[in-house]
């Protein structure tokens, strides 16, 4: 691994650049490691720091991630080993009835598990840290895209010393939902701003945490608590956009007395939690996921509602797909050979990224947006409607296995190393 800053006697050319070093393009970077692919990674962040996005979140690997990550070497580096995920309770709010998925009904010990944003950053650096080919230069931001000449897309660049240009035959947006890369590329979006602030903290209540996500719907958006590793909770608890100041600057108890109220007594009473942090939830889709000799990935490609916990889930799924186009690798028994693609801005390379990717980022969408706006509607016809959705989940195995295969991560094309735990690649 090195770390390379603007130098005009230095290479300025790659095969792959991804712009952002967030959960999907780290993960990314790490899973072209045995590419043979000269690979550059932007990163905001300077050496020794973390991205913005690496803080108090929780966020729920389903047992696909899981298998990738675990592959790829980094879920062995977190400090602290996820929590299990061995059942799933769902209800709402002032609604009948409620749905239990038990992961034991699956054949699994778990569904997946749950790990801190942060402790899941310091993982990938360290998994970062150990890649001998990949370049990275941090801190530096995106600036601007230049023409398309002899197969290389030019890309402009800075850092506090000013700015420069590298060439990439791919370049990768993986820069977030306000992503710089796909706006220099003219690439609109849809947007639907769901009204909606989470609440985002470690939470300890009377009861510890025994291997159940729960997931409480309401109006407002979800409260769920997920079970951390460290024998605490992860709190997320929803809240109508306007009363995200008023509900932001309650003390602990008074916040405490909020959640709870909205969530019940499942776990006992609440008794403490942590630093609070908050997020305005909207859904922005990519009109398209790729352009001349640049592709879009994660956030930047989709950004959805988190009910449900799919967003890095399918992120990571965006990457790994990716990874397998450009750098082929076939799996023979315990042998794994890069077949190495010639070009990996090649056009039909991307058209085959946009086709593997097409089912399961339309099914994830739609999920993760019709739950979020059926479950938040407070009109009195919804709420039978809801009740006997939820009883009839709770009651037939079909659409119990149906919801069961998206929360794994099983949707459409899953990438190999979903489906291969413990190959290290």
């Amino acid at each position: 691994m090195a770390d390379l800053p603007p130098s005009a006697d230095r290479p300025a050319t790659h095969d792959v650049l991804i712009v952002g070093g967030g959960l999907v393009g780290a993960s990314l970077a790490i899973a072209l490691e045995h590419s043979g692919l000269d690979v550059g990674l932007l990163e905001a962040a300077a050496p020794g720091s973390l991205p913005a996005v690496f803080d108090e979140r929780n966020l729920s690997f389903g047992e696909a991630t899981v298998n990738a990550l675990t592959a790829l070497g980094v879920m062995q580096k977190l400090r602290t080993p996820g929590g299990p995920i061995e059942r799933i309770h769902v209800s709402r709010r002032g609604d009948f009835g409620r749905s239990v998925m038990h992961a034991r009904d699956y054949g699994r010990e778990v569904f997946g598990r749950v790990v801190v944003a942060r402790d899941f950053g310091e993982a990938l650096e360290a998994r970062l840290a150990e890649l001998d080919g990949l370049r990275r230069y941090r801190p530096m931001r995106f600036v601007d895209l230049g023409a398309v000449e002899d197969g290389y897309r030019a890309v402009t660049v800075a850092d506090d010393a000013g700015e420069r240009v590298l060439r990439t035959r791919l370049l990768v947006g993986a820069d977030g939902t306000a992503s710089a890369v796909r706006a220099a590329l003219g690439i609109e979006v849809d947007r639907h701003d769901y009204g909606q602030s989470l609440f985002v903290t470690r939470m300890r209540a009377a009861r510890t945490p025994d291997g159940t996500a729960y997931e409480r719907l309401g109006d407002d958006g979800p409260t769920a608590l997920l079970p951390r590793g460290d024998g605490h909770y992860g709190l997320i608890h929803g809240v109508a956009r306007e009363d995200a100041g008023a509900v932001e600057a309650l003390d602990e108890a008074e916040f405490l007395e909020r959640a709870q109220d909205a969530f019940g007594w499942r776990v006992g009473r609440f008794i403490a939690c942590g630093q609070r942090s908050v997020y305005p939830i909207a859904r922005v889709v990519a009109h398209r996921q790729v352009a001349e000799r640049a592709v879009l990935i994660g956030n930047a490609a989709q950004t959805i509602h988190p009910v449900g916990a799919q967003g890095f889930n399918l992120g990571l799924r965006d990457a790994l797909t990716l990874a397998e186009l450009v750098a082929p690798r076939r799996h023979d028994g315990d042998t794994v050979e890069d077949a190495g693609a010639s070009d990996p801005g090649d056009t039909d390379v991307l058209a085959r990224y946009v086709e593997r990717r097409g089912a399961d980022r339309s099914r994830t969408l739609a999920f993760s947006d019709g739950l979020a706006r059926v479950t938040a509607n407070p009109a009195g016809v919804m709420r039978p409607l809801r009740g006997l959705g939820l009883f009839a989940l709770d009651r037939l195995p079909a659409l119990q296995a149906a919801l069961v295969g998206g929360a794994l991560g099983y949707r459409g094309d899953v990438p190999a190393l979903c489906r291969a735990p413990g190959l290290a690649g």
